[in-house]
C-alpha cells in the first residue's frame, strides 16, 4: 500500500501544452467525423446534430456545428467558468475549421463504412479525452456531461451515450437502417472510451 502522502502532487497543464492540445484535440475529433460524414454515418452530441443537419441541407457541418453549440454557451459561462468556456469556445472554432480543411486535403473513396465507423469513433474518442484533460469541450452535450461528472460525480462517458444514442435514434428519418445501426455502434465505441478514460476518481487535468 502506497502512503497517500507521499503520492506526487499533481501538477497542472500548463499554457503551452494547453494550447498544443487543443489543437491536436480538435484535429483527431475532426478526423473522425470527416470519415463519419464520408460514408454517411452519424454521431451523437452537437457533432451529431450538425452532422444530420448537413446531409437534410446544403449548409457545411462546420457551419451547423458552430450553431447549434451556440446555445449551450451560457450553461459553460454559468457552471464551468469563463477559462473553460473560452478553451470550448475556440475548440469548436477549430473542428469548424478543421472540417472545412480535410476535405481539400484528403478524399476519401471507396471506404468500408465500417471501418469508418470504428477509425472514425476512436479517433473522435480520443480526441475528446483530450481536450477533457485539458478543461476544455466541444460544446453541447459535452458541457453538460462534464458538469454532472464534477457535481454529481456521474461519468461524463455514460451521461453523453444516454444523450447520444437518442441523438443518432433521431437518424431514422435521413439516414437507412444499416447507418442508423453503425451509428449507434459507434456513439457506444465513442463513450465507453471516455467512460474508461475520463473517470472522475482517477483524472482532472
Amino acid at each position: 500500500m502506497v502512503d497517500p502522502s507521499e503520492r506526487p502532487q499533481r501538477v497542472p497543464h500548463s499554457r503551452f501544452e494547453n494550447v498544443v492540445a487543443l489543437f491536436i484535440g480538435t484535429f483527431a475529433v475532426s478526423f473522425g467525423l470527416y470519415l463519419l460524414k464520408e460514408v454517411g454515418v452519424a454521431t451523437g452530441g452537437t457533432a451529431g446534430i450538425a452532422l444530420l443537419a448537413s446531409y437534410a441541407t446544403s449548409w457545411s457541418f462546420g457551419v451547423w456545428f458552430v450553431l447549434v453549440n451556440v446555445p449551450f454557451f451560457a450553461l459553460a459561462i454559468w457552471r464551468m467558468g469563463w477559462r473553460f468556456t473560452v478553451k470550448t469556445l475556440v475548440a469548436v472554432v477549430l473542428v469548424s475549421l478543421y472540417s472545412e480543411v480535410h476535405p481539400l486535403m484528403l478524399e476519401i473513396g471507396d471506404m468500408n463504412p465500417i471501418y469508418a465507423t470504428l477509425l472514425g469513433s476512436l479517433l473522435a474518442g480520443i480526441g475528446l479525452i483530450v481536450l477533457f484533460r485539458h478543461q476544455a469541450s466541444l460544446g453541447g452535450v459535452n458541457i453538460l456531461a462534464l458538469y454532472l461528472q464534477k457535481s454529481r460525480g456521474w461519468r461524463a462517458g455514460y451521461v453523453q451515450l444516454v444523450v447520444d444514442v437518442l441523438i443518432v435514434l433521431a437518424a431514422f428519418a435521413t439516414l437507412p437502417l444499416p447507418m442508423v445501426l453503425l451509428s449507434v455502434v459507434g456513439a457506444v465505441i465513442l463513450n465507453m472510451i471516455i467512460a474508461m478514460n475520463h473517470r472522475p476518481d482517477r483524472y482532472f487535468g
